[in-house]
């Protein structure tokens, strides 16, 4: 199992157990793969969505910019992991450990920030559709986009800072990454840490995801209220968004639970629990939008038609 160890230099450093250490190169394979797999996936989707002018409305603009957020997301933590699973001794400079903390939970919190955006698009849509071009104009959507982006880590910089001055005393930090286990090495869990830390967690993580789940269950109830036509539409717009949302929530409390109130869970569970982070969340985002959101699915389909085709030609 890989865990992590801080050194007294400033240096933080894990070490594969010897099993690990026997099938490096298995896991740094299989890694490699889902990595490439989730760059592949969600550029594919976004390629569309850049490149079809009936992709050009902002359901899809807010998806696209959902999936390029998976990208970074996978970025944050697959490039060292994977170079570790190479290395003699996995090491990073503290420095890099706080930058990797920052990014983590900076885009961590633009996917629930944009997820909320998505929900506040759906609910003008469904609900005030009459309104809906003049609410959604183009510069609310750029603007919109932009606030996703720049809150969270204007948030997390305050957090980062203080991490970066917090004194080191630990010398073992039970993970594969840089995430809110990083304030188990320090001498003395700061009030102001914890403090920042909770205001953060509030401002990027609990709103958005209860402003999500408040508009959601305005629209369900809307349409239960309706007839069939708009059930459908409700259906098939808005729980793609709700799948993508309870999988991420579900990773972030798993996130809080361990890292921060610092539960006992056997080693191995934690292991495991910390994979799916890497692995299949990723991986979710495309195939849900790829295979539920119908104008997508199109594109897609046509997308390897044609290549099947204009291999058999060649």
């Amino acid at each position: 199992m890989t865990f992590l160890n801080i050194s007294k230099s400033t240096h933080k450093l894990f070490s594969l157990n010897s099993e690990m250490n026997k099938y490096r190169y298995l896991y740094f394979s299989v890694f490699f793969t889902v990595y490439v797999l989730i760059i592949c996936s969600n550029s594919t989707i976004v390629y569309l969505i850049w490149t079809h002018k009936n992709l050009h409305e902002p359901m899809y603009i807010f998806i696209g910019a959902l999936l390029f957020n998976c990208v970074i997301y996978s970025s944050t933590f697959y490039p060292k992991l994977l170079t570790d699973f190479l290395s003699e001794k996995q090491v990073i400079p503290y420095s890099g450990c706080v930058f990797q903390f920052f990014m983590f939970y900076s885009v961590g919190g633009s996917e629930f920030l944009l997820l909320a955006v998505m929900a506040f698009d759906r609910y003008v849509s469904i609900c005030k559709p009459l309104r809906y071009s003049t609410i959604m104009r183009k510069t609310t959507v750029k603007c919109l986009l932009v606030f996703a982006w720049l809150f969270p880590p204007c948030q997390l910089a305050v957090q980062a800072v203080l991490c970066a001055k917090a004194k080191i005393c630990n010398l073992n930090l039970e993970g594969i990454f840089c995430n809110n286990a990083i304030y188990t090495v320090h001498c003395v869990r700061s009030r102001t840490a914890t403090i920042v830390g909770l205001a953060v967690l509030l401002d990027v993580a609990v709103l958005p995801m209860l402003f999500t789940v408040f508009t959601y269950a305005k629209i369900f109830i809307m349409a239960y209220q309706s007839n069939k036509t708009f059930q459908r539409k409700a259906a098939e717009t808005c729980v793609p968004h709700l799948l993508v949302l309870i999988s991420f929530s579900y990773l972030c409390a798993y996130d809080v639970i361990i890292a921060r109130v610092e539960s006992d869970l056997p080693k191995a569970a934690r292991f495991v629990m910390t994979l799916q982070l890497f692995l299949y969340h990723p991986l979710l985002n495309p195939i849900i939008y790829g295979l539920k959101m119908k104008e997508i699915s199109k594109h897609l389909k046509r997308l390897f038609c044609s290549n099947k085709w204009s291999g058999k030609i060649h």
